[in-house]
């Protein structure tokens, strides 16, 4: 399988973890409901490491490269965007998300001196302009309390675009070391282990932002592990094999088309169809993405 088959199913796994996300997330609040999410999915990935042998292919210099992107790509980035969601949607957070595409083409081409040419370049700014389609312009009056924006717009904004810069920043991290013989599971185990590290310190301090809204419930406790499963223990895996064979900038570019995959779903959860513009969007990044994969 190649590795574009690799980013675009952690693309979808993205698009059905964010909307079980949405009832967790508003019930405990962005910090506490991405600290039970990390704390399930670093128990997933650290027994599955154990199990496969991963752990034995870790070395002190790897631990501490995925640790500083776990901190930043996932304590920062997966906090900042969880917030995004809850003020926003996930329809609306997804755009500002899939900005990560272009943070990491432009980081990827400064520090890998990757390239984005010929048919690829016409994928690729084809995939974008299809997200900012369907997205951006793909909007209607909804009477589904997802689509409400709760408190300051731009402050959701800032959030997302924080959180696309952080996932960019924690994939560039990660790329070296994912080129080398490293067990991706292994390295995604001690990312996340590093960000709940982080999550727990702040929440011991004490700082309010920590504390959760409501208190934890089994129901909700299921939903948080179904999504942390999907989206890190799986979805982040993909990605981290994905960077061992591919570019940054596409590796990123393919995965940040999630909101269109959101598109069907939330379909089939809202019962309102999309508008024409969402269509033309995702059509616009289906013939994108077959561009990309096919040269």
């Amino acid at each position: 399988m190649g590795y574009e088959w690799l980013a675009l199913g952690a693309a979808m796994l993205w698009a059905i973890s964010s909307l079980i996300s949405m009832v967790p997330a508003r019930h405990l609040g962005a910090f506490a409901y991405s600290r039970w999410r990390m704390a399930c999915v670093t128990l997933m990935l650290s027994s599955m490491a154990f199990i496969n042998g991963g752990w034995a292919t870790m070395t002190f210099d790897y631990v501490t490269i995925m640790m500083l992107s776990g901190v930043i790509g996932i304590f920062i980035g997966d906090t900042a965007l969880f917030s995004c969601f809850t003020r926003i949607g996930p329809r609306r957070g997804g755009l500002l998300f899939s900005c990560h595409a272009v943070f990491s083409a432009l980081l990827g081409i400064w520090l890998f001196n990757e390239s984005l040419l010929g048919w690829k370049l016409i994928g690729g700014i084809l995939v974008f302009s299809g997200i900012v389609t369907a997205i951006f312009f793909g909007q209607r009056q909804s009477d589904h309390s997802w689509e409400d924006i709760q408190g300051k717009l731009w402050v959701a904004i800032a959030l997302g675009l924080t959180a696309a810069l952080c996932q960019s920043l924690g994939a560039i991290i990660a790329k070296p070391v994912m080129q080398t013989s490293i067990d991706p599971i292994a390295a995604s185990a001690v990312r996340m282990a590093s960000a709940f590290a982080a999550h727990f310190t702040l929440r011991i301090s004490g700082a309010n932002i920590a504390k959760p809204t409501n208190p934890i419930t089994l129901p909700i406790l299921g939903m948080v592990a179904i999504n942390g499963f999907l989206a890190m223990a799986v979805g982040m895996t993909l990605i981290l094999y994905a960077l061992r064979y591919g570019d940054v900038g596409m590796v990123a570019l393919l995965s940040s088309t999630s909101p269109i995959m959101i598109l069907p779903l939330l379909w089939v959860y809202t019962r309102r169809p999309p508008s024409l513009s969402a269509w033309i969007g995702a059509a616009l990044a289906v013939i994108g993405t077959s561009l990309i994969v096919s040269h």
